[in-house]
């Protein structure tokens, strides 16, 4: 999906930001985040429908990105308008988008090649990653029950991974996790020098900065692969769709509970991933693999609270 950005999805709210002195957040205030959670979710699933009907992973990015750029060019001019980025905000933001390019394509490749369920969870071990980064950098410290979390987390990831390694394609794991690598990147240079920038901009910036990669990319390779079958073709628009609501879902999420309990909310996404792919791709994961994946979001959670 970074400082305000997501693979699966284009944005994501900062994960190191502690919850401000606010009132228990009311269930509408909490629908935006959930409507951002199920349209990341849906399009993960929807994205291995594209792969599994013959698209290839550079030409299911491409479009995405090529789609996600029309819909939030609309979204800036209709919405209030944002504020403009200095000149080294948006050579920043334009950097970002290529480690964003890593991002979204480890996670596409992920997806191609293990169950959805394991791409998604695998990949959502950055916040740890962002975390014990900003510890060894000075950026904010983490207490021994944060620690202890963070450990339990990598637990329940293990035992996730290693419950049935035979079935799992660890080169589909390995990609989720460069991609959670890159989405740490982002997370922490925006951070250190976007924090007064327009997330709307930057998002925008990133996201097109992606695009154009891919789009070289293309170019040079020659290499458009695209789905076989109408359904795919439907499925991938439905990504790209998908994708630009959950950004735009995302923006609404922070206005109303502010960052630090939207990314909360967004610890939801992995778990219907799980739930959605089991009817739509019969992807369905052991027992075991339930329980390590349960763990690891628990952990997660109390890593976020806690750290």
């Amino acid at each position: 999906m970074c400082g305000p950005l997501h693979p699966t999805a284009a944005f994501e709210p900062p994960l190191n930001v502690p919850p401000p002195p606010a009132a228990p957040a009311r269930l509408a205030d909490l629908l935006p985040g959930f409507i951002a959670a199920t349209s990341f979710a849906t399009s993960n699933v929807l994205s291995k429908i594209v792969l599994n009907a013959g698209a290839d992973v550079l030409t299911l990015s491409l479009f995405r990105g090529l789609v996600g750029i029309v819909l939030l060019s609309a979204w800036l001019k209709v919405g209030t308008p944002p504020v403009p980025h200095t000149p080294r905000a948006r050579w920043i933001s334009l950097g970002l988008g290529v480690i964003f390019a890593g991002v979204v394509f480890g996670l596409f490749a992920s997806i191609a090649l293990v169950s959805v369920p394991i791409a998604i969870l695998s990949y959502f071990v950055y916040p740890l990653i962002t975390g014990f980064l900003g510890v060894l950098f000075g950026i904010e410290r983490i207490s021994w029950r944060g620690a202890l979390a963070a450990l339990a987390a990598f637990c329940g990831l293990a035992l996730m991974i290693r419950a049935n390694p035979q079935d799992i394609a660890l080169a589909g794991v390995a990609f989720a996790f460069g991609s959670a690598i890159c989405r740490t990147a982002i997370l922490l240079i925006t951070r250190a020098t976007l924090q007064d920038a327009d997330p709307q901009i930057t998002t925008w910036y990133t996201i097109g900065g992606s695009t154009v990669l891919f789009g070289l990319v293309a170019l040079a390779t020659w290499n458009w692969q695209g789905p076989h079958t109408t359904a795919g073709w439907t499925a991938l628009m439905g990504v790209s769709v998908g994708t630009t609501i959950g950004i735009l879902a995302l923006f609404i999420s922070i206005k109303h509970i502010g960052p630090f309990r939207t990314a909360l909310v967004m610890f939801l996404e992995p778990l219907l991933s799980t739930i959605i792919s089991a009817p739509m791709l019969g992807e369905v994961i052991t027992p075991i693999q339930a329980l390590g994946g349960a763990v690891m979001l628990a952990a997660l959670v109390s890593f976020q609270l806690r750290r």
